[in-house]
């Protein structure tokens, strides 16, 4: 389109995450960065000009990049920031609280977004509101492009394409087990999970959402969900697995994407998501202590615009395996790992590459809400593998 002056502009950039991803971008898209020659044209917004110099000075960042003004309260500066871009992406959350102006803006002038958003109850409202205008106007809106939920959504469309293309049918069950994590969540992690909480109690149907494991895809109830909401032993694994507290915003992305591949793995597909802790005494001792940590929602937990250090992000790590047993008796695992704190420092490189991804891919798609494997998939896979640090393997089960 004639206005579309950016490939991509960051909206937020003065936040902690907003920050991350406009470094990655100076350093993987910048001059003499690895990926220079794709020649990527793109801004940094948010509410003050005074903060957006700060942060580009702070951060190294080329003071050839636009900075832009926009607030969220002012539809003007949000029409105009909009139309100006091929791809928004947002790190403005809890999304439930700032995010619907923009999103509604994406919407209405028909261009693309990706977000950080783990709030299905939130997710839920937005698909119900705006889907019929977005497919109307050619507007392309994808969720969860972090931490949550790319490498869980992207993981089982990895395994269950490799299956496929073995068997020519899909597993009926996948289990998603967390094997390695060392990293921080996110303070918009936390406050989007408080922010939630609040709601939930106001309203019953955002609790209902919240529980309902087709809540982004369905109002059918296509098949019991396995619930990976109490510690146990994992004879297959040889291994205790605890609750893992992403599992209610991926689970229901994963079933989102299986809606939006037209049940590529099944209507009856089964998917869970846990963290695996280890054999013996020990093992059941940390499952159980995971189970009962309730510390991300607490008044200690980390703040919006807070997180670790350099030296803490650069040393996180994550390695998740996805493995189901087939019709056919043979046992089928793939895993996806990557380096860097997850919540920060992996989180700002998936959701770049997942901006980058759907400027390009956005032609071919038609207009609505997507997950990341049925709008970007190999695609994706690719770019994660090329530039962001991320591993995708089929493994011996």
């Amino acid at each position: 389109m004639a206005n579309e002056k950016y490939d991509l502009i960051v909206f937020g950039s003065t936040g902690f995450t907003g920050r991350l991803v406009a470094e990655y971008l100076q350093k993987q898209y910048g001059e003499g960065g690895p990926s220079a020659s794709d020649n990527i044209k793109w801004a940094m917004a948010g509410r003050s000009a005074e903060k957006l110099e700060q942060v580009r000075d702070e951060m190294g960042i080329s003071q050839d990049i636009d900075l832009l003004v926009a607030d969220s309260d002012d539809q003007s500066s949000l029409d105009s920031l909009v139309d100006s871009a091929k791809v928004v992406l947002t790190t403005v959350g809890p999304y439930q609280l700032y995010g619907e102006k923009l999103l509604a803006t994406v919407v209405k002038l028909g261009k693309s977004y990706v977000d950080l958003c783990g709030e299905p109850a939130w997710m839920h409202q937005m698909i119900a509101k705006y889907q019929a205008e977005a497919k109307t106007n050619n507007a392309h809106i994808v969720f969860s492009c972090g931490f949550d939920s790319v490498p869980f959504d992207l993981g089982v469309y990895f395994l269950q394409q490799a299956v496929i293309q073995e068997t020519a049918a899909p597993l009926d069950y996948v289990k998603g087990r967390v094997r390695k994590m060392q990293g921080t969540f996110s303070g918009g992690t936390a406050a989007s999970l408080k922010a939630t909480m609040v709601a939930a109690k106001q309203d019953k149907a955002i609790m209902h959402a919240l529980i309902n494991p087709y809540s982004l895809a369905t109002s059918e109830v296509l098949s019991e969900q396995p619930r990976g909401d109490k510690p146990h032993f994992d004879e297959k694994l040889g291994s205790w697995a605890a609750p893992f507290i992403m599992a209610a915003i991926n689970t229901k992305n994963v079933h989102r994407s299986n809606f939006l591949l037209n049940y590529a793995y099944g209507k009856t597909f089964k998917y869970d998501e846990m963290m695996l802790t280890g054999p013996g005494d020990k093992g059941e001792a940390i499952a159980n202590h995971v189970a009962n940590d309730k510390s991300l929602g607490g008044e200690g937990g980390p703040k919006p615009g807070e997180g670790p250090s350099k030296e803490e992000r650069e040393n996180g790590f994550y390695d998740v395996l996805f493995i189901g047993e087939h019709a056919n008796g043979k046992t089928y695992a793939a895993s996806v790992a990557g380096y860097l704190d997850p919540g920060y420092g992996s989180t700002s490189k998936m959701i770049t590459e997942s901006a980058i991804c759907l400027a390009e891919k956005k032609e071919s798609l038609s207009g609505g809400f997507y997950t990341s494997a049925p709008a970007l998939g190999e695609a994706l896979i690719e770019r994660l593998q090329k530039n962001a640090g991320l591993v995708f393997k089929i493994e011996q089960a």
